[in-house]
């Protein structure tokens, strides 16, 4: 008789995804059932659990009615908008599976690949990540920008981050009681688990386009996202200001001693104030820039110092929770 599978937890965010969520329930069914056919999964065998990170819209409505009234489903209701990795967060803290897996609910991550993934782990890894090898209905400005930073942050960073990656992957319940000890209030969530360590591989997929509407990620929040990445597991920018001092210094050198070679040994003088203005205006430029990075770096250390907790769930609704009442 085959031995019972461990318990699977499936953690999907979700913000304004109302049009979504039907079909992503279907295919979400369709994932149980692959996962019965291929790895003996039962009915107690998996939970599936939404993260709603405030929505606006009737995500939440749509949600607790098929939450209190399919078994396995859960709705995490958290009191506002956290955002996507403190939501992904709130989703693993709570999970109890033995294996953990993380997926966006816009659809662009298809359901039904989870069970590739799984099968993937089950030959010894701890983390299986799904690298992104087409990424459909995207702009280029979001494909060549994703492009450069995942690659900058490879290289600055002491250990490696998978490059074409998100935060669709499985982990097992090690990694993810490590990542669960994890507190810091900025976070990156795939370079955390990169951090973690343990034996780890990656699965190719194609993304597809999002099922309904636009992305929720502006411009603002990519450059916050990638800004998170780049503070939390690189102190690159501090030593790029350092680098950028003594460059401009070595420059001012060499300007200051060509200056006085003019006035003592030659019958020259630098005229105008147009040089002048140009050196000032560069020097504060990269002053300005320096105090700039050293203010992120700081206004970090400064939310941790808070020991503010990293979300508030409002409540946890589900068939058990609701014929509690």
């Amino acid at each position: 008789m085959p031995s019972k599978p461990p318990l699977l937890s499936l953690v999907i965010p979700v913000y304004n995804e109302e049009k979504t969520i039907p079909e992503l329930v279907k295919r979400l069914h369709v994932l149980l059932q692959i996962l019965k056919e291929k790895h003996g999964f039962g009915k107690e065998d998996s939970e599936i659990l939404f993260v709603n990170d405030g929505s606006r819209d009737n995500t939440f409505e749509v949600l607790k009615k098929i939450c209190e009234t399919q078994p396995g489903f859960f709705l995490l209701n958290l009191s506002r908008n956290y955002g996507h990795q403190l939501a992904i967060t709130a989703g693993i803290d709570t999970a109890r599976g033995e294996t953990v897996a993380v997926m966006d609910g816009d659809l662009q991550d298809p359901p039904e690949f989870v069970a590739d993934l799984y099968g993937k782990m089950s030959e010894g890894y701890d983390v299986v990540y799904a690298r992104r090898k087409k990424r459909e209905g995207e702009s280029f400005f979001k494909l060549i920008t994703a492009h450069v930073f995942y690659r900058i942050l490879k290289n600055i960073t002491k250990f490696e981050i998978p490059i074409d990656t998100g935060d669709f992957r499985i982990m097992s319940r090690r990694v993810t009681n490590v990542l669960v000890s994890m507190k810091e209030q900025h976070r990156y969530i795939r370079g955390l688990i990169a951090w973690i360590g343990f034996k780890q591989t990656g699965l190719e997929y194609d993304r597809d386009e999002r099922f309904d509407g636009e992305t929720k990620f502006s411009v603002s929040k990519m450059l916050k996202f990638a800004l998170d990445g780049i503070t939390s597991f690189s102190s690159a920018p501090l030593k790029f200001s350092s680098y950028l001092g003594f460059t401009s210094a070595f420059f001012g050198a060499i300007y200051t001693i060509y200056i006085l070679y003019l006035k003592l040994f030659t019958d020259s003088t630098i005229q105008g104030w147009t040089s002048v203005m140009i050196i000032m205006l560069v020097l504060g430029g990269i002053q300005l820039i320096a105090l700039g990075m050293i203010g992120e770096y700081l206004s970090r250390v400064h939310d941790q110092s808070k020991n503010r907790p990293l979300y508030v769930i409002e409540k946890i609704y589900s068939v058990r929770r609701n014929s509690k009442k």
